[in-house]
């Protein structure tokens, strides 16, 4: 089980801001990890900003995002040989055109 918490930053603010482009994009990390794509839930807040989650049959995919400081704090987490969150991670920086990130891979489970 591999698990990639991260946060992207510098990224644009209206794709941020728009829940149907953050619910496409989890769809689109999810394939990306090869992973098996059961749902997703959003919610869009007011005056701005998404929370969304990618339920899959390997965990999720999750991201909350700011647009008004350009972030967003996201994770990743499969289980399964042939899942690659890495790929879901990369999808996402691109989706969002962040421009810096930081992040951290953890295998799980933790002993």
């Amino acid at each position: 089980m591999r698990h990639i918490l991260f946060t992207l930053r510098g990224c644009d603010p209206a794709l941020l801001d728009d829940e149907a482009h953050i619910r496409n994009a989890l769809v689109n990390a999810a394939s990306a990890a090869n992973s098996t794509l059961l749902g997703i839930q959003s919610h869009k807040f007011e005056p701005q900003g998404v929370t969304a989650i990618a339920m899959l049959a390997e965990s999720h995919i999750s991201i909350h995002t700011w647009p008004e400081k350009g972030e967003a704090v996201c994770d990743a987490f499969t289980c399964g040989d042939h899942t690659n969150p890495g790929e879901a991670f990369s999808y996402m920086k691109a989706a969002f055109c962040a421009k810096t990130w930081v992040y951290k891979t953890i295998t799980r489970p933790i002993s």
